[in-house]
This record gives structure tokens, C-alpha cells and sequence, in this order.
């Protein structure tokens, strides 16, 4: 089920956003914000990927397992593809990704979720 919503449902609720914002701001500005999110989220998700390879080696390096940097870099990385993907759905996604403490908030939450199906 969840996969005809995010192959098809996302598609379609992209599309209906962006006509709707291309009828009230026009066609131009809506292709200019979906390039210019695009292009500053490219820029921030390579910002906070550095941020994380950096403490990812010092947890490295000081014996520890970078198990918290593994999953912030994954989640950066499905940022950044989601914000190369056309549309405004998908950027605001992406850039609710980039924000340290949500990703913290949602890889606690998936430990959590884990725990509950592993039991």
C-alpha cells in the first residue's frame, strides 16, 4: 500500500502544488523556486555532510562506533535526493532533513519504532 502512495501519491500531490502555486505567484517564480531550492538545499546538504563526516572520524578515531553519524549521513543523503527531485513537497522534505535536531528527533524515533517490532 505504502508504495502506490509514495510512486503514485506524491507524483500527483507535486504536480496539483505546483499548478496551484504557478496560478497564484506564475509560471516563472514557481520554476525559479523549485530551481533555487534545489540548488541552496544542494549546497546546505553538502555543509551538513561535512559536519557529520568530521564527527563521524573523530568517533572513529576515538574508538567509538559512529552508529548516530551513520544514520545522520543517510538521512542527508535522502535529503539531498529529494531535493533534487522537482517539486515542493519533496524540497520542504529535504529541507526539514537538513535541520540537525529533527534528524536527531526522527533516528531516536526509529530506534524506538525498532524496538517495538524486534521484541
Amino acid at each position: 500500500m505504502w508504495k502506490y502512495v509514495i510512486f503514485i501519491g506524491i507524483p500527483i500531490a507535486e504536480i496539483f502544488v505546483l499548478a496551484q502555486l504557478s496560478d497564484v505567484i506564475g509560471v516563472l517564480p514557481t520554476i525559479l523556486i523549485v530551481i533555487v531550492t534545489g540548488i541552496v538545499g544542494a549546497r546546505m546538504v553538502v555543509s551538513q555532510g561535512r559536519i557529520v563526516w568530521q564527527s563521524f572520524k573523530l568517533r572513529l578515531a576515538s574508538g567509538q562506533v559512529p552508529d548516530t553519524e551513520v544514520a545522520h549521513g543517510a538521512m542527508l543523503i535522502f535529503a539531498g535526493a529529494v531535493l533534487l527531485t522537482p517539486g515542493i513537497i519533496t524540497d520542504v522534505i529535504g529541507l526539514v532533513l537538513l535541520v540537525p535536531s529533527i534528524r536527531e528527533f526522527l533516528r531516536i524515533r526509529f530506534l524506538k519504532t525498532m524496538r517495538i517490532f524486534v521484541r
